[in-house]
């Protein structure tokens, strides 16, 4: 309960480090409307200034998505990390992995550049090493090594962008791996040594 001080009353105690800046109810409304004001700045403003990243994403062929902030007050945010994940487990075994957060600061990186607001559609993030081996088999496009499965990578498409736009965007960055697979209108990316294919 707050209780407004007017005059100097003798039976109402006062604050010690406010005894000579007594608050008269208006002062009071003042600085309630004064910090009512502080809290509406943008949410956005805000989290540009402290310096916050955003990740817009989907995953192909189901429902799952994410877009918010995974990264805000010089740190990586728990929880939007772990939605992450789920996001881009490997959809053949139901099988989730902590992904490097290092993949979504790039992909951040090139929705920024290509001014991008749309989500990011995820054709692939992690895959088991069972997942992989069996892509492998079926596709010498594979890489048995692949970054996939150290959670750094992931196939993905800006839907509305040309793939070899934002591969060729990506790549002039030099932020880690870039691989065009334009007959599939997808591309690479991970946070792994700056190459592209």
């Amino acid at each position: 309960m707050i209780r407004v001080l007017s005059g100097n009353r003798p039976h109402e105690p006062e604050c010690p480090c406010c005894a000579d800046a007594r608050l008269g109810r208006r002062s009071l409304i003042g600085a309630g409307i004064g910090l009512l004001a502080c809290s509406a700045v943008a949410p956005a403003e805000a989290q540009v200034a402290r310096g916050a990243r955003r990740l817009n994403v989907k995953r192909a062929y189901t429902s799952d998505a994410f877009s918010g902030v995974y990264f805000a007050d010089g740190r990586y945010v728990t929880e939007a990390l772990r939605r992450l994940d789920w996001v881009f487990r490997d959809l053949s075994r139901e099988e989730v992995t902590p992904m490097d957060p290092r993949l979504f600061d790039v992909m951040n990186a090139v929705a920024a550049r290509m001014e991008a607001t749309e989500a990011f559609e995820v054709i692939s993030g992690y895959r088991s090493p069972e997942t992989n081996a069996a892509n492998a088999r079926r596709s010498g496009r594979v890489s048995t090594v692949s970054l996939h499965m150290s959670g750094m990578a992931g196939d993905m498409r800006l839907p509305s962008r040309n793939s070899y736009e934002m591969a060729r965007l990506a790549a002039s960055m030099g932020l880690g791996g870039v691989g065009l697979y334009r007959r599939d209108g997808f591309v690479h990316l991970d946070c792994g040594q700056s190459r592209r294919w």
